[in-house]
């Protein structure tokens, strides 16, 4: 990096205010600026008024400074002395050049109202103020990187426009505003935050209905392919929220709200009480939209290591209304909100993409921008397979772990069970697994280890549950 040249224009005060000034001359010097001060660079013979011009007007000084302490000001106006000399050709470049970055004001003292001392010419203009002790650091960080040209702050570049918004028939879910009121209540504390996530979560709920598929111009996996996609921006929303949610604001109170929340989401899996004609896929794209954002939900939560409300929210039910088969209950745990989605299979065949699972495929595919690791997603999806089946009622009360598809090789446990070796840590997350010890988990791994057709597996790929859990580490140490 090169040194940059400065030219220090000020009073000659006081003894004290020179002194200042050389200090800061020489703490910009240990900075690698090449500062240009009278005291160091006008020698006998040479003429001033020169000196001060060529400083000024030179090209090669690519930064002015003034010290403006009450002095300077006064004879700035006053157009006295060299000060006066300067002013007329600093005030002529700063008024001809409105975007000016070359010359910038110092405040080293205030007046007893607390105000700065700046010439008329400057008084609009942005200043660094060098006054205060407890800021100094700070400010003069801000000063060299004025100097340097290199701001704290910095325009990212600019992206390409999201495909969905060269859509044509690009649908919009009408949550912007909501949300964006909603974040900023939730992150400042703002009294009225519980009503701001109501509002955007029952405005979610009902414009949800905008993303039904009515009209299939092609394949009908394409059409659930791309509603899917098209649904991305309003996904990450809802992230944003469930973000905020656990690091400002986890309280039971917003756990039941986004319980209740997921339950207004369910009718949408199946068909609408006024349709007569229908095929099972006809929902598919709300199947999988519903399923990841109640894996996102999970997966926050666990990051966050919000056991307890995490406990809270599984072992809630969920009221369906229509769907209710004989003999079974109106009331339904987590698991309905994963379902086997027909039409990605039909893709899968269709294409002939030879795809362990599409469903896992594009669960993956879309991490990318969510705030979160695809191992979250998969460490969320394990635990919710776990529980499913420590708490297993019947056949259909299981959940199914898509996303264990990219395990692999990995044969290590996942975070919060590795922690989980520490006796205290294992105590919170069994509030997240729904048991009181450790014996529960260990009557389960035996089934598993009797019958491990009952593990999912896709053609031959499997996992070993004793090995995610870490079980043979569990609560062993204090």
């Amino acid at each position: 990096m090169e040194h940059p040249k400065l030219f220090i224009s000020y009073c000659w005060s006081t003894p004290e205010h020179e002194q200042w000034v050389i200090d800061i001359a020489t703490e910009l010097t240990d900075s690698g600026v090449h500062v240009i001060l009278d005291k160091w660079d006008l020698k006998e013979g040479h003429d001033a008024f020169a000196f001060m011009e060529k400083m000024v007007t030179d090209p090669s000084v690519k930064k002015v400074v003034m010290i403006c302490d009450e002095s300077y000001a006064s004879r700035a106006d006053g157009r006295s002395g060299g000060v006066g000399t300067e002013t007329q050709i600093i005030s002529r470049e700063v008024y001809e050049d409105q975007e000016q970055d070359k010359f910038v004001a110092i405040i080293p003292s205030r007046d007893e109202n607390g105000h700065a001392f700046l010439p008329a010419y400057y008084k609009s203009r942005i200043y660094i103020d060098l006054s205060e002790p407890d800021k100094y650091s700070e400010n003069f960080e801000r000063l060299l990187r004025w100097i340097y040209d290199k701001p704290l702050y910095t325009r990212p570049e600019i992206g390409t426009p999201p495909v969905f918004l060269e859509e044509t028939d690009a649908v919009s879910l009408g949550t912007s505003t909501t949300q964006k009121r909603a974040l900023s209540a939730i992150k400042e504390g703002k009294s009225f935050a519980s009503g701001a996530l109501d509002e955007y979560l029952q405005t979610f709920s009902s414009n949800l209905e905008r993303f039904r598929i009515t009209e299939v111009q092609s394949e009908f996996d394409d059409s659930v392919v791309k509603n899917i996609d098209n649904f991305l921006p309003f996904r990450n929303e809802y992230i944003s929220i469930i973000l905020s949610i656990s690091q400002y604001s986890a309280t039971e109170e917003n756990i039941h709200k986004i319980h209740r929340f997921f339950e207004s989401l369910l009718p949408y899996m199946d068909k609408p009480s006024d349709v007569t004609s229908w095929k099972d896929t006809d929902f598919d794209n709300f199947k999988f939209i519903i399923h990841e954002l109640f894996l996102y939900t999970v997966a926050i939560l666990l990051k966050n290591e919000l056991f307890g409300l995490t406990g809270k929210l599984l072992s809630q039910q969920y009221y369906i209304e229509g769907k209710v088969q004989y003999g079974q209950s109106a009331m339904c745990g987590y698991y309905v909100f994963r379902e086997y989605i027909k039409s990605l299979e039909h893709r899968n065949k269709r294409l002939k993409l030879n795809r362990l699972s599409v469903h896992a495929d594009l669960l993956k595919e879309r991490v990318k921008g969510s705030g979160l690791d695809f191992k979250h997603l998969m460490q969320a999806d394990f635990l919710l397979f776990i529980r499913a089946d420590l708490h297993k009622d019947n056949y259909y009360t299981d959940w199914f772990p898509d996303t264990l598809l990219y395990l692999g090789h990995f044969n290590n446990s996942f975070e919060i069970f590795a922690r989980s070796s520490s006796s205290a840590y294992f105590e919170k997350v069994k509030e997240a697994l729904g048991i009181s010890d450790i014996s529960k988990l260990s009557d389960l791994l035996e089934d598993y280890a009797k019958h491990p057709q009952n593990l999912p597996r896709w053609l031959h790929h499997s996992f070993s549950p004793k090995a995610l859990l870490g079980y043979e580490h569990l609560s062993t140490r204090a």
